[in-house]
């Protein structure tokens, strides 16, 4: 058997083809198998001890007993090297996809907070008699107005201070002393 198998090693060896791959560094590689013949081997003991289908095959290049269906498989070949390099490929997006995710958390957590909505501000009353704001028109000046009374604004009060006071405040109202 060893003699066989040293001097068909150019019928059954395959041509080894080195490839990067996804995201590899080193080399990783298959063996392509176009013109290569498989050569097994038995023994009569072998096979009538474990069958036809039993792990009683010698495949000259695998190095162990296998069944007849694993012995004629070329497990180094092109597709188990593509297998191995989608699943680096699954690794190598799922490794960005959390990567991704761990920068967005950082953005999230160091973007600035909004600005805080600005307070509204506070409705003043209107004057009872004009609508005006109870404080007065901005720009006059209100020092000689009367003091406030919560309902009218200064124009309002200076104006009510200068009329002559109706009957029914004339009869019920106490008299202003000056």
């Amino acid at each position: 058997m060893n003699t066989v198998l040293e001097q068909t090693r150019l019928v059954w060896s395959g041509e080894y083809h080195a490839d990067r791959g996804y995201g590899l560094e080193e080399k990783d590689g298959y063996y392509d198998y176009p013109d290569a013949i498989p050569v097994l081997f038995t023994t009569l003991e072998r096979l009538q001890a474990g069958g036809p289908r039993g792990r009683v095959w010698w495949r000259c290049g695998h190095g162990r007993w296998e069944t007849l269906s694993d012995a004629l498989a070329n497990p180094a070949d092109h597709t188990a090297w593509h297998v191995r390099d989608e699943q680096r490929r699954l690794r190598h997006k799922e490794t960005e996809q959390a990567r991704q995710q761990e920068w967005a958390a950082q953005r999230e957590r160091w973007a600035p907070e909004p600005a805080p909505d600005p307070e509204p501000e506070p409705v003043i009353a209107p004057c009872e008699r004009c609508g005006q704001p109870i404080t007065g028109q901005p720009g006059h000046d209100h020092q000689s107005a009367p003091p406030g009374d919560g309902r009218s604004c200064p124009e309002c009060r200076t104006d009510l201070s200068q009329q002559h006071p109706t009957l029914r405040q004339a009869i019920f109202s106490r008299r202003r002393t000056r």
